[in-house]
This record gives C-alpha cells, structure tokens and sequence, in this order.
C-alpha cells in the first residue's frame, strides 16, 4: 500500500506540508480536524447568510490541496485540529474535506485514498452524489466519512457501512441489477438536471472513483472525454460502463493502472470544469 502513502499532484500539500505537522496523527483526531476545515456551500444554502462575502464563492473551484491548505492558513494560522470558525473554512463540498484528510493522512504515512459514489445516510430515500474517504488498516481497506461531525449518528464515522455508501462500480452494478431504482441515485433529489442522476450521473462517478484510485483526486463537476451532459448515454457507453464495474470490482493496483490507461478514461492534460451553479463549462489546463 506504500503507492497511497505518497501524494498525487492534487494532494501535495506543497508549501504547506510543514504546517500540517501540526495535524493529529491519530484517525480519529485526524477525521474530526478534516470536518472542521471546509464549510459545504450547498449543505447551508447562501453563503451571504452565514458571515461570507459573495466572492468567496469561487473557492469551490479550489482543486489542489496546497492552495486549499494555503487559504486556510491565511484565513487562520492555526495548523488543523485546532478550533477553527467557520468564516475561516474554505467554501467547499464533500471532495474538499476528503481530498484535505487524505492529504493529512498521507503526510502523516496512512495509506489513503478518495472514493467517489453514493451514500445512502444523508437524505433518507436516496442515494446522493459523495466522496469520502479509504484508508487501509490491518483488516483491509475500510471507509472514513470525513464531513461529518462526531454527532452524526446514522453511521460508523470511521467505518461506513459498503451498503450506505456504495462506490462507483458498486453504484452502477446495483442500478443495472435492479436493487437499486436508478432514479434513486442523485446529486440532489430536488435539482431536476436529466445528467445530475441515474444512470448519466452513475456512469460519471463510476469514472470519477477509477481516477480516485489512481490518485487523480478530480472535482466533482469536472467533465472529460465523453462525460458531458451533452453526450448520450449510448447501448455502447452502458456495456463500456458495465465491462468497468465489473472489472473495478475485483481489481488490484496493477489492473487499475492500465485500465485507467485507455484513451476513454485517463485525465487529459486540459479537462473541462463545469462550476455549479450556473453550470458554465470552462477549460481546465491540469499542473
């Protein structure tokens, strides 16, 4: 597991890698500090209402934990763990606090890494669009929730349930069986976007989570090659989706390398990002 110890170009803390010897080194510790680090800029509606000035807005297009762990130091010098206003947390979602632990649990030596998928715990009846983190312990490979805090009692914080919080390939199998209603899997259930649910959006972070775990920690609106909304979720592109899950459901590090390879899934150097909430794409050039 030695490769998820070191860190992706997305992860490098860069500049600020000495500030975060200052993080807990403990999971617990380390989890709990990740939660108080980003404030989610859909979980509390507008910003405005909650002490943040409009601008601060953009924020959510941070990519790179080196200018995420940048602008949290600017905001307040007090290295991570430590009691954190929310003014003073970076405007975010759920891939920042994952992309920010798994940062600190590399910096620290935890083998970890991002998955992308659907929990099923946070509105109840639906499975939404979220990323938390692996970390890899005695047992094997468990799940850490790193939004939430310690009052959260729906689940196992430390070790989410693999039926509350299904992976991408885990995701895409469960809708094309049918234990899952594919109407089900959603960014939101009240954002009403034909490619922000079922199958369009199970395909999307069925590709997503294969570049997670080869450390390309993406955002989530982040669009490549053939993920577009604009694209048709073809009888090809189904069975080309089909063949990934079920090769991702047993796959070791090897296998996720070169199937990651294949012209229609690896990160090109340019993407495009499509920025909520006005969903304006815009190209990315990639460090």
């Amino acid at each position: 597991m030695d490769w998820y110890v070191g860190h992706s170009r997305f992860s490098d803390p860069g500049a600020q890698s000495s500030w975060l010897d200052g993080a807990p080194r403990d999971l617990a510790a380390l989890r709990r500090a990740a939660s108080e680090l980003v404030f989610h800029y859909w979980a509390y509606g507008d910003i405005t209402r909650h002490g943040f000035p409009a601008s601060r807005g953009k924020e959510i297009d941070l990519r790179y934990a080196s200018d995420m762990f940048a602008r949290l130091r600017e905001l307040d010098p007090a290295p991570p763990g430590s009691p954190r206003s929310p003014v003073h947390r970076i405007v975010g979602c759920c891939r920042d606090f994952t992309l920010l632990f798994v940062s600190m649990a590399r910096h620290h030596g935890i083998p970890a890494r991002a998955r992308v998928g659907f929990a099923s715990y946070l509105v109840p009846g639906w499975y939404l669009d979220h990323v938390v983190a692996e970390v890899w312990s005695p047992d094997g490979w468990r799940l850490v929730e790193p939004q939430l805090s310690d009052d959260f009692g729906e689940v196992d914080l430390l070790d989410v349930p693999r039926d509350q919080f299904l992976v991408g390939a885990d995701a895409w199998a469960a809708a094309r069986s049918g234990d899952i209603e594919p109407a089900r899997l959603v960014v939101s259930p009240d954002l009403d976007v034909p490619f922000l649910r079922g199958l369009p959006y199970a395909r999307h972070n069925l590709v997503l989570d294969l570049a997670a775990l080869n450390k390309q920690e993406m955002i989530l609106w982040d669009v490549w090659g053939d993920l577009s909304d604009e694209a048709p979720l073809t009888p090809a592109a189904v069975a080309r989706a089909d063949e990934l899950a079920e090769v991702l459901a047993d796959a070791d590090l090897e296998q996720l390398r070169v199937l990651f390879e294949a012209e229609d899934l690896r990160v090109p150097p340019v993407i495009r990002s499509v920025t909520p909430p006005g969903r304006r794409p815009v190209e990315v050039v990639l460090r």
